[in-house]
């Protein structure tokens, strides 16, 4: 009787790992995006304007 169940515990099993047909993997293409053409005086401004702030703020007191 152990036998049996045993058997059909691991024919469960092996049913499931081998369900469905092999088949190769689908790799979508990858996409790179340039970017578009800036001036690399663009992420200046940040902090020109926190230290305007801080200035500012410093000239107040």
């Amino acid at each position: 009787m152990k036998k049996l169940v045993l058997a059909a515990a691991l024919t469960g099993a092996a049913s499931t790992a081998f369900a469905g047909s092999y088949s190769e993997p689908v790799v979508e293409p990858v996409v790179i995006e340039e970017e578009a053409a800036s001036s690399s005086a663009a992420g200046i401004w940040v902090p020109l304007v926190l230290i305007a702030i801080v200035a500012a703020v410093v000239a107040a007191d």
